[in-house]
């Protein structure tokens, strides 16, 4: 049975999340605003004792390793009003019963973008010096800095960089371009508004007409029907000679076959924080191609950064039991739209 006034909350997340995302601090201020049961987390839906208590649970805060939300596990949840997602995307978590019972959603996919906006960043003023090449290059090595032969112009300087998706990560990525001194940033998404563009300080352009001027493509769409290979065989002939792609989205946007002939080749570069699949086989024939960084995920929130999602969680929590507004409710459309 509940207590008047204080509602039921359920953490449904793996042993790891848990630990990464509350300190005693923020068990302390969480225990503050709901009920927490015995033992507080679980992991999975299907038990009978998870059942059980999630037949009480007011509100679930889930992260990673939490199961999805199917609508055999919500005929349990007789009591759910909402859930609050301490972690980025929820299209693996909510079902389209979860819509359908009206359950309200909120993720911290906001606070997640800021560290993959920046990993964004530092990829891409790399990428204008072919630094990561460069250092695994043994000719440049011996040679030093005079060793420039099959990499472009090494500069950062009037380089020309193309958006894929204005989303919350790539309107991020946007404005922090303005580091860059005379950068030119062309945004192609066709669900984005072209003024909102302008104002973050994007030229909205499509996607076609984006590829033959960009000195750096950065992937930033949701991965979905549509989206799925986007970027093939005939994309990847549309950048000019030495561009470098970057991808810190999904792996599935990228047709890696032809990535990787044309890295092979010598004609283009390309940083890649997620592929498809993930992880990637040892022996995957991309790994040996000298011309493509693999960095194992790392973008997005980890060690200290994940409190910034925990704090955002508890803030979201905490409007949602005063009955205000939430800062980041998501909703089925959004799902299609958002990375």
């Amino acid at each position: 049975m509940s207590v008047p006034g204080k509602p039921r909350a359920l953490l449904v997340m793996d042993e790891s999340s848990f630990r990464a995302h509350f300190d005693r601090a923020r068990l302390d201020r969480l225990a503050g605003m709901v009920l927490l049961g015995d033992p507080i987390r679980i992991d999975e839906l299907d038990s009978a004792e998870s059942l059980e208590k999630l037949k009480y649970a007011d509100i679930l805060l889930t992260s990673w390793g939490a199961p999805q939300l199917t609508a055999e596990r919500l005929h349990h949840a007789r009591s759910l009003k909402a859930v609050i997602h301490a972690a980025g995307s929820v299209q693996g978590l909510v079902s389209d019963e979860v819509w359908r019972r009206g359950i309200r959603v909120s993720n911290a996919a906001d606070v997640n973008a800021i560290p993959v906006a920046e990993f964004t960043l530092a990829a891409i003023i790399l990428a204008g010096k072919k630094a990561p090449f460069l250092a695994a290059d043994p000719a440049a090595a011996r040679e030093g800095w005079g060793h420039r032969n099959g990499y472009g112009d090494l500069s950062n300087y009037r380089r020309t960089i193309g958006v894929v998706g204005f989303s919350r990560i790539g309107r991020r990525v946007v404005r922090l371009l303005d580091t860059l001194d005379h950068a030119q940033c062309l945004v192609a998404d066709p669900f984005a508004d072209p003024d909102e563009i302008r104002r973050a300080g994007g030229v909205p352009t499509g996607l076609h007409d984006l590829l033959p001027r960009c000195d750096v493509l950065t992937l930033h769409a949701p991965e979905n029907a549509q989206t799925k290979g986007m970027i093939g065989a005939a994309e990847l002939a549309l950048l000019p000679d030495h561009a470098t792609v970057i991808n810190t989205a999904r792996g599935s946007l990228i047709d890696p076959k032809a990535l990787e002939n044309e890295a092979r080749s010598g004609r283009l570069f390309a940083i890649l924080d997620v592929t498809d699949p993930e992880p990637l086989p040892l022996d995957d024939p991309i790994r040996s191609v000298p011309n493509i960084l693999i960095t194992p995920h790392i973008a997005g929130s980890l060690g200290t950064e994940i409190l910034r999602l925990s704090d955002f969680a508890l803030d979201e929590l905490a409007r949602w039991l005063a009955r205000e507004p939430l800062h980041a409710e998501v909703t089925a459309d959004l799902l299609t739209t958002h990375a």
